[in-house]
């Protein structure tokens, strides 16, 4: 079984070497060691699928950190692929509180996370330019802090909540890089032109998540993307 710094080392090459590579989802041991059999080579867990398997809607505070945590070290403990944690939005507001998030998912056993800009809150469901930035700040020292070279996720969420704002969005993730995340993420992006715009704006890894994406696109066009 690899340990933990190998995971990352793997982790990390991943996203430094060209081209793009696909992380599937499982939301249990059972489904990490599926996917693993399949050839994949690394995970990401999911506030979605986990939500769901305990009857829960996503989002909202519906599943608690406690839980999230315990998902993290069950999937990260089923197979020798590096885990990357949908770690919400830290489960907190104040930006270190939040960001002891991303050092308890290392203790869980994760490589890598994420930090999300959407407050949890439908009547302000975005946080602010500068405190989002500050959190993402806040994410990143601890993540450099820690024994393994995490790789540190952060998400702009404009897209999934109703905020239709591309400029805006695009102005938070060019931030992130700015402040040290070491790839970004703009759920919600669907179209191969936006994807292109977006990925062309960014100089760190672009993430895409195919359920929120046009069905007709593929592996390669999206590599092709950037």
């Amino acid at each position: 079984m690899r340990t933990q710094a190998e995971k990352a080392a793997v982790f990390r090459a991943l996203h430094e070497r060209p081209g793009a590579f696909i992380i599937p989802n499982p939301w249990d041991a059972g489904t990490a060691r599926l996917l693993a059999s399949l050839g994949f080579e690394a995970l990401a867990t999911t506030s979605l699928g986990l939500a769901n398997t305990l009857g829960r809607p996503d989002g909202a505070g519906a599943v608690s950190r406690g839980e999230v945590l315990e998902n993290c070290r069950v999937i990260a403990a089923a197979t020798d692929l590096p885990v990357n944690a949908d770690l919400e939005n830290g489960y907190a507001d104040e930006p270190r509180a939040a960001a002891e998030m991303i050092r308890l998912a290392a203790e869980a056993g994760v490589v890598g996370g994420s930090i999300e800009d959407a407050t949890g809150d439908p009547h302000r469901p975005i946080y602010g330019f500068d405190l989002a930035v500050e959190r993402v700040q806040a994410a990143v020292e601890t993540a450099r802090a820690l024994p393994v070279r995490f790789v540190l996720t952060a998400r702009a969420e404009n897209l999934l909540h109703g905020r239709l704002d591309l400029d805006d969005t695009i102005r938070r993730l060019q931030a992130f890089e700015k402040a040290g995340a070491d790839v970004l993420y703009a759920p919600g992006v669907r179209d191969l032109a936006t994807i292109r715009t977006v990925a062309s704006s960014v100089g760190k890894p672009l993430n895409v998540v195919m359920s929120a994406a046009d069905p007709a696109l593929t592996a390669a066009q999206l590599a092709e993307a950037g």
